[in-house]
């Protein structure tokens, strides 16, 4: 069996046992009991619904990664990528939009093969047990939006790294990671002031007691808070988050208004001091710099594997291409990833915790973010 081939199946085959086993095993600890800690906050009967929620979603995700799996190994093995590439080539395109027309090929298939799984688990789970308020037609203008950002954004990421790879020789890897490296530090502030109000309505909050303490905190450790704003979040689900975004010194907060109604005044505020703890913590300095470094490494990899005829033989291939190598080698370095995904939950979760502590040592207080976080638990 040809090398490759058998390295992205024994991986493929690695990841769905990994994930399958760690769903069994979680569902397998479900303890009926409901833990001391939340005595107050939530009944014997909400606990119960929630663990059928965990176990109703566990098992449709398990039914969902099995169908993923045995369709990508058949496309695989059955040479789809070859019938695709060979339906682009007959197009008669160059390399860059015959490249992009086989990313979107792929894309709108899986696509394709996701959408009864979305609408199922939108309309029918979460709809049963009362999280869904989002209509057909929000969930079809979602759906088209989403379409023309990715033709729009996609295709200029796209053309620009096949482009680069295509004219710039042995350094194409180095100007493909300056270019990653750009759309990386730019598109946080494009998704913040273009994307987001696409999907949702962004209000500033209102005078009154939650802005004014909101304010005074912000000033107080420092935070370049330059707006307060209440995202409909309502419009899709009844769960609640909060978050900020910007750049440079123009930081903006955004609340979900089922966060409002769910919170009190001081554990909004508590919750705001842990999203301020990740800026003051370079959280997100960090998490850009790993991501930006994560893409070189990729990258440089890469460049060693766009012309490697074994690695298309292992597709089924009758010719090579730029854009079907960088496919490829997607799934080549899948084990990579794999390892990857592990440390960046690692540094995750001690993130949260750092978070968490600077929101309580900044308030002088952990009550309200425990009580906030025992809510949001509940709630979602």
């Amino acid at each position: 069996m040809n090398t490759y081939l058998l390295i992205i199946l024994s991986a493929l085959v690695l990841e769905y046992l990994l994930d399958s086993i760690g769903t069994l095993l979680n569902l397998k600890a479900l303890d009926p009991n409901l833990p001391q800690e939340f005595s107050g906050h939530c009944d014997a009967q909400t606990y119960k619904k929630s663990q059928d929620y965990t176990r109703i979603n566990s098992r449709f995700g398990l039914i969902t990664s099995t169908i993923s799996f045995v369709v990508i190994i058949a496309f695989i093995l059955l040479g789809g990528f070859n019938y695709i590439d060979q339906y682009v080539r007959a197009l008669g395109q160059g390399p860059i939009v015959s490249g992009l027309l086989f990313f979107g090929i792929l894309f709108v298939l899986s696509d394709i093969m996701g959408t009864p799984a979305s609408l199922y688990k939108t309309f029918v789970i979460e709809e049963n047990f009362g999280f869904n308020k989002m209509t057909w037609k929000t969930y079809v203008s979602d759906k088209i939006k989403s379409y023309a950002l990715l033709a729009l954004l996609g295709s200029a990421i796209l053309s620009i790294i096949l482009y680069l790879f295509e004219k710039a020789g042995t350094h194409a890897w180095l100007y493909a990671w300056a270019a990653m490296a750009l759309f990386t530090v730019v598109l946080p502030p494009i998704f913040t002031s273009f994307i987001a109000p696409l999907f949702n309505k962004f209000t500033p909050l209102e005078e009154g007691e939650l802005k004014e303490k909101l304010d005074a905190y912000a000033q107080k450790v420092g935070f370049p808070l330059t707006g307060i704003f209440i995202m409909d979040g309502s419009k899709r689900s009844t769960k609640s988050n909060a978050y900020f975004s910007g750049f440079g010194k123009r930081k903006r907060i955004a609340l979900f208004d089922t966060l409002l109604e769910q919170q009190t005044t001081d554990e909004l505020l508590a919750i705001l001091a842990h999203e301020i703890g990740h800026y003051k913590k370079k959280h997100i300095l960090f998490g850009t710099a790993l991501s930006i470094l994560q893409s070189g490494i990729l990258f440089f990899c890469m460049s060693f594997f766009l012309d490697n005829k074994d690695l298309f033989a292992a597709f089924k291939m009758q010719e090579l291409s730029l854009y079907a190598g960088l496919t490829f080698f997607s799934l080549l370095y899948s084990p990579i990833q794999m390892v990857l995904s592990v440390v960046s939950s690692i540094i995750s979760r001690k993130n949260e915790f750092e978070a968490d502590a600077y929101s309580a040592e900044t308030l002088e207080d952990s009550e309200n973010l425990v009580n906030a976080l025992k809510k949001l638990s509940v709630e979602n």
